[in-house]
């Protein structure tokens, strides 16, 4: 989520015109940008839990309009609104009620202790949610953390084992933040909500002492898969910053960290990045890497109507059965769904395994998010599933309610 306060940055990097469009990218400051994918009148924000049906359907909105600069490979949302976003203690991100995740979460926390040997360390996180990776690092290798984000909410943590090392911070992120130096300093899922992408960077970086060799890890989503296998599901108003590994790498390099490993995880839809201060200006090739990416781009509006199609017929077809519909997550991904194809009205219920969502409604549409323990009541004759990394945890979900459907993964 976005964790900088954009009234406190310039716009050096980004020209903006007269309707608010930011037409030079904000990555590289080039003004080589092409628009190639637009989508009208989407929610602005698709984590907020909202109480009822005519709160949710009457939600802010806003656009959608990706460009691609030519020169870095980076693509952007320039019709992101930031002052029609809201990251508050009702923005429900937390993904660690599934099983998958929380042995992905686990284990990327245990690989950072082992490779960067914190142990008894400082760390921090921008952008921490609800604080489970700094609980996990500070029970794996005994360290102190600091989390910072205005969604935090330091009450979920009482009485979880290792939280009384970790102090969250439910504000903003302000260079402040590192006037202690952090041995770790994370930020995960959190940069693509960022729009002014340089200045962030930048920020953090002037914040950092280069002797203190502050590890830095960073984690996004790979922007690459997204284009290739027209992901419409992962392109929604809050992710207004969209990276490949190109894209990243010279975004770091150009604001003065040394870039150590970067790589593709959790079936290809993370890219994370480890990078330490650099000692001296580094000058990256701002092209490097990006002719294919043009290319996915050029074919991207195509390939995605012949993706949305297959997915009207999806359901389309099950309705015709007389099936109810369910989708199996409710989180951003279900809200470019529902909002994407034109067929809202033929997906009856939102199911999760997050509580904390149950019984609130999806932005926009007013779907009702219901506990997976009432499909049993429900029958659903077609269960999609918006992400495919959970689909043994959702089939034997099913299996334990007694429910027996067809599954469809996106």
């Amino acid at each position: 989520m976005n964790l900088i306060d954009n009234s406190t940055l310039t716009h050096s990097h980004s020209e903006i015109e007269d309707d608010g469009e930011v037409f030079a990218c904000p990555n590289c400051g080039s003004g080589g940008t092409v628009l190639f994918h637009e989508v009208h009148n989407v929610p602005t924000n698709s984590c907020i839990l909202f109480e009822t049906r005519a709160e949710a359907i009457n939600c802010s909105r806003g656009a959608i309009a990706l460009r691609f600069c030519e020169e870095c490979g980076f693509i952007y949302n320039a019709s992101f609104r930031q002052d029609l976003t809201e990251y508050s203690g009702r923005y429900e991100e937390t993904q660690g009620f599934s099983p998958t995740f929380s042995r992905f979460h686990r284990n990327l926390a245990a690989e950072m202790v082992e490779r960067h040997d914190l142990k008894e360390r400082e760390v921090m996180e921008i952008g921490c949610g609800k604080g489970e990776f700094l609980v996990l690092l500070s029970q794996l290798g005994e360290n102190r953390g600091i989390g910072v984000d205005p969604s935090a909410l330091p009450e979920r943590l009482e009485g979880v084992e290792g939280a009384e090392r970790v102090t969250l911070i439910p504000e903003y992120f302000e260079p402040r933040h590192c006037d202690e130096q952090p041995d770790f300093l994370c930020c995960k899922m959190t940069l693509e909500h960022i729009p002014e992408t340089a200045n962030f960077i930048e920020t953090i970086r002037a914040g950092l002492d280069p002797d203190k060799k502050t590890v830095v890890f960073f984690q996004v989503p790979e922007a690459d898969r997204i284009i290739r296998h027209c992901a419409f599901e992962d392109i929604y108003h809050e992710h207004c910053s969209y990276f490949t590994s190109a894209s990243l790498q010279y975004l770091f390099e150009q604001s003065g960290f040394e870039v150590t490993r970067t790589a593709v995880e959790y079936d290809d839809q993370y890219l994370t990045i480890e990078a330490v201060p650099a000692s001296e200006p580094l000058l990256p090739n701002p092209r490097d890497g990006n002719s294919d990416l043009a290319e996915l781009v050029a074919s991207f509006p195509a390939r995605l109507e012949e993706h949305k199609l297959h997915w009207r017929h999806v359901v389309e077809q099950a309705k015709a059965k007389g099936q109810t519909v369910v989708l199996w997550g409710s989180g951003s991904k279900a809200v470019s769904f529902l909002t994407s194809l034109g067929i809202a009205g033929m997906v009856d219920f939102v199911t999760d395994i997050n509580p904390n969502r149950h019984n609130h409604f999806m932005p926009g549409t007013g779907h009702l998010i219901v506990s997976p323990d009432q499909l049993a009541e429900i029958e659903p004759g077609l269960v999609i599933v918006m992400n495919r990394i959970y689909e043994d945890e959702i089939t034997a979900s099913l299996e334990q309610i007694g429910v027996e459907c067809v599954v469809e993964c996106l």
